[in-house]
């Protein structure tokens, strides 16, 4: 049944986004603002000038949006995973392994489609993750909310303003999502005895090694898609992904590409590891329920 996929990815990056997204936001203005010396000056500041509250600004959205789109992600990685192999069998669970080229395959396909969904989304994470001022305040906060901050960059920049960042977004994506499902299909398997479902353990670190092997590629591009995004909000300007990338170096030198590579290496591991565990045992357990 191709939709339980959908389902279970919908529910697993719901859970996995809310685990993560402090970090995320800590990340995020590492990339955009040079005004924090490092990870510890940017919680500090965040949490004196914003409180708990300052981690989760940009969440309520992504919560809804992050779970479709990993419901996109693992429903289209799935699909097209069985089209590649013709096969309808959970390959790591039934011995029916798929080669591994077809998960790269099927991965970087789910990372294409995806990025369809996800660009506007992202672009207004990014833009609420970056505020600092508050609401209260006087002159303070330009978006009020994730719909009043779409509405304003429609009527600014149009609808092309929604996908600002788009080409960076699907240079990180596309060949990332299949360095993502591949190193997970691969520890799964030297972790799972032949003929046996893949343990809670197996799951776990397969989940978590891919997350943190997928972002430690993904860091460089994540840099400039979020400085793309942010370009015309009052700060740097780039006209273009090369742009951006030459500017960048030009100006802070190649460790610019690297900002969030550790906080980005930190939180995917958690992340990713609860993400797959729910995700595998929602497949499990839906699949049971059909079948009685």
């Amino acid at each position: 049944m191709p939709f339980v996929e959908f389902i279970a990815g919908w529910i697993s990056g719901a859970v996995g986004l809310t685990i993560g997204h402090p970090m995320d936001t800590v990340k995020v203005r590492l990339q955009t603002q040079s005004t924090y010396k490092g990870i510890f000056d940017c919680v500090v500041r965040t949490y004196r000038h914003e409180g708990f509250h300052g981690f989760f600004k940009g969440m309520a959205f992504p919560v809804f949006s992050v779970a479709v789109s990993n419901s996109v992600i693992f429903g289209s990685y799935s699909n097209a995973l069985n089209y590649l192999t013709q096969s309808q069998h959970r390959e790591h669970d039934q011995g029916n392994k798929a080669p591994l080229w077809a998960v790269l395959t099927a991965g970087c396909f789910s990372g294409g489609i995806q990025v369809l969904v996800m660009a506007p989304v992202d672009l207004v994470k990014v833009r609420l993750q970056n505020q600092t001022a508050s609401r209260s305040v006087a002159g303070g906060a330009k978006y009020r909310s994730p719909m009043h901050c779409m509405a304003v960059i429609f009527r600014e920049d149009g609808a092309r303003g929604l996908f600002r960042g788009v080409f960076a977004l699907a240079l990180r994506d596309i060949p990332c999502y299949g360095l993502y499902f591949l190193p997970y299909e691969f520890t799964c398997r030297m972790l799972t005895e032949k003929g046996k479902q893949s343990s809670t353990y197996a799951i776990l670190m397969a989940g978590g090694i891919a997350g943190t092997m997928s972002w430690a590629c993904a860091t460089p591009m994540d840099v400039v898609k979020a400085r793309l995004q942010m370009s015309g909000t009052g700060g740097r300007e780039y006209s273009g992904t090369l742009h951006c990338i030459t500017a960048s170096l030009q100006e802070e030198g190649i460790r610019v590409f690297f900002k969030g590579l550790l906080l980005n290496s930190v939180r995917a591991f958690p992340v990713n590891a609860v993400t797959f565990l729910s995700y595998e045992t929602l497949i499990r357990s839906m699949t049971c329920f059909a079948q009685d």
